[in-house]
C-alpha cells in the first residue's frame, strides 16, 4: 500500500520556521514530481511548491524565497523547510507524489496524497 506521512507541523509565531517532511513508503518515489498543497478553513487547496525527479524546483508567488523544497530519494522523503512565517501560511499542508516526472502545479495532477499536518502562525 503506497502512503505518504508528513510530520513537523505545529504552532509558531510570525516570523519563525518549521520543517515539514513527508516520508514516502510502499513504493520508490525518486523518479516522481513531488509536491506541497495547503488548504486554509474556508480556502480551496493551493499549490505551494514542486521539485521534479532531475531537482528542478517551482514555488507559489506568495512563499517564493521563504520556502524551500528539497528532496533525499534516499530516505524516500521530501522536506519543506518554511521560514519568515507569516499568519495567512495558517493552513493544513499536504504532500503529493505524481505517477509522472514533471507535474506542475495542478493538484489534478498528483496521484498520491498524504493526509495533512496542520501549521499555525501566531501573529
Amino acid at each position: 500500500q503506497v502512503q505518504l506521512v508528513e510530520s513537523g507541523g505545529g504552532l509558531v509565531q510570525a516570523g519563525g520556521s518549521l520543517r515539514l517532511s513527508c516520508a514516502g513508503s510502499g513504493r520508490t518515489f525518486s523518479s516522481n514530481a513531488m509536491g506541497w498543497f495547503r488548504q486554509a478553513p474556508g480556502k480551496e487547496r493551493e499549490f505551494v511548491a514542486r521539485i521534479w525527479r532531475g531537482g528542478d524546483t517551482y514555488y507559489a508567488t506568495s512563499v517564493k524565497g521563504r520556502f524551500t523544497i528539497s528532496r533525499d530519494n534516499a530516505k524516500n522523503t521530501v522536506y519543506l523547510q518554511m521560514n519568515s512565517l507569516k499568519p495567512e501560511d495558517t493552513a493544513v499542508y499536504y504532500c503529493a507524489a505524481a505517477l509522472a516526472a514533471n507535474s506542475g502545479t495542478y493538484s489534478g495532477a498528483y496521484d498520491y496524497w498524504g493526509q495533512g499536518t496542520q501549521v499555525t502562525v501566531s501573529s
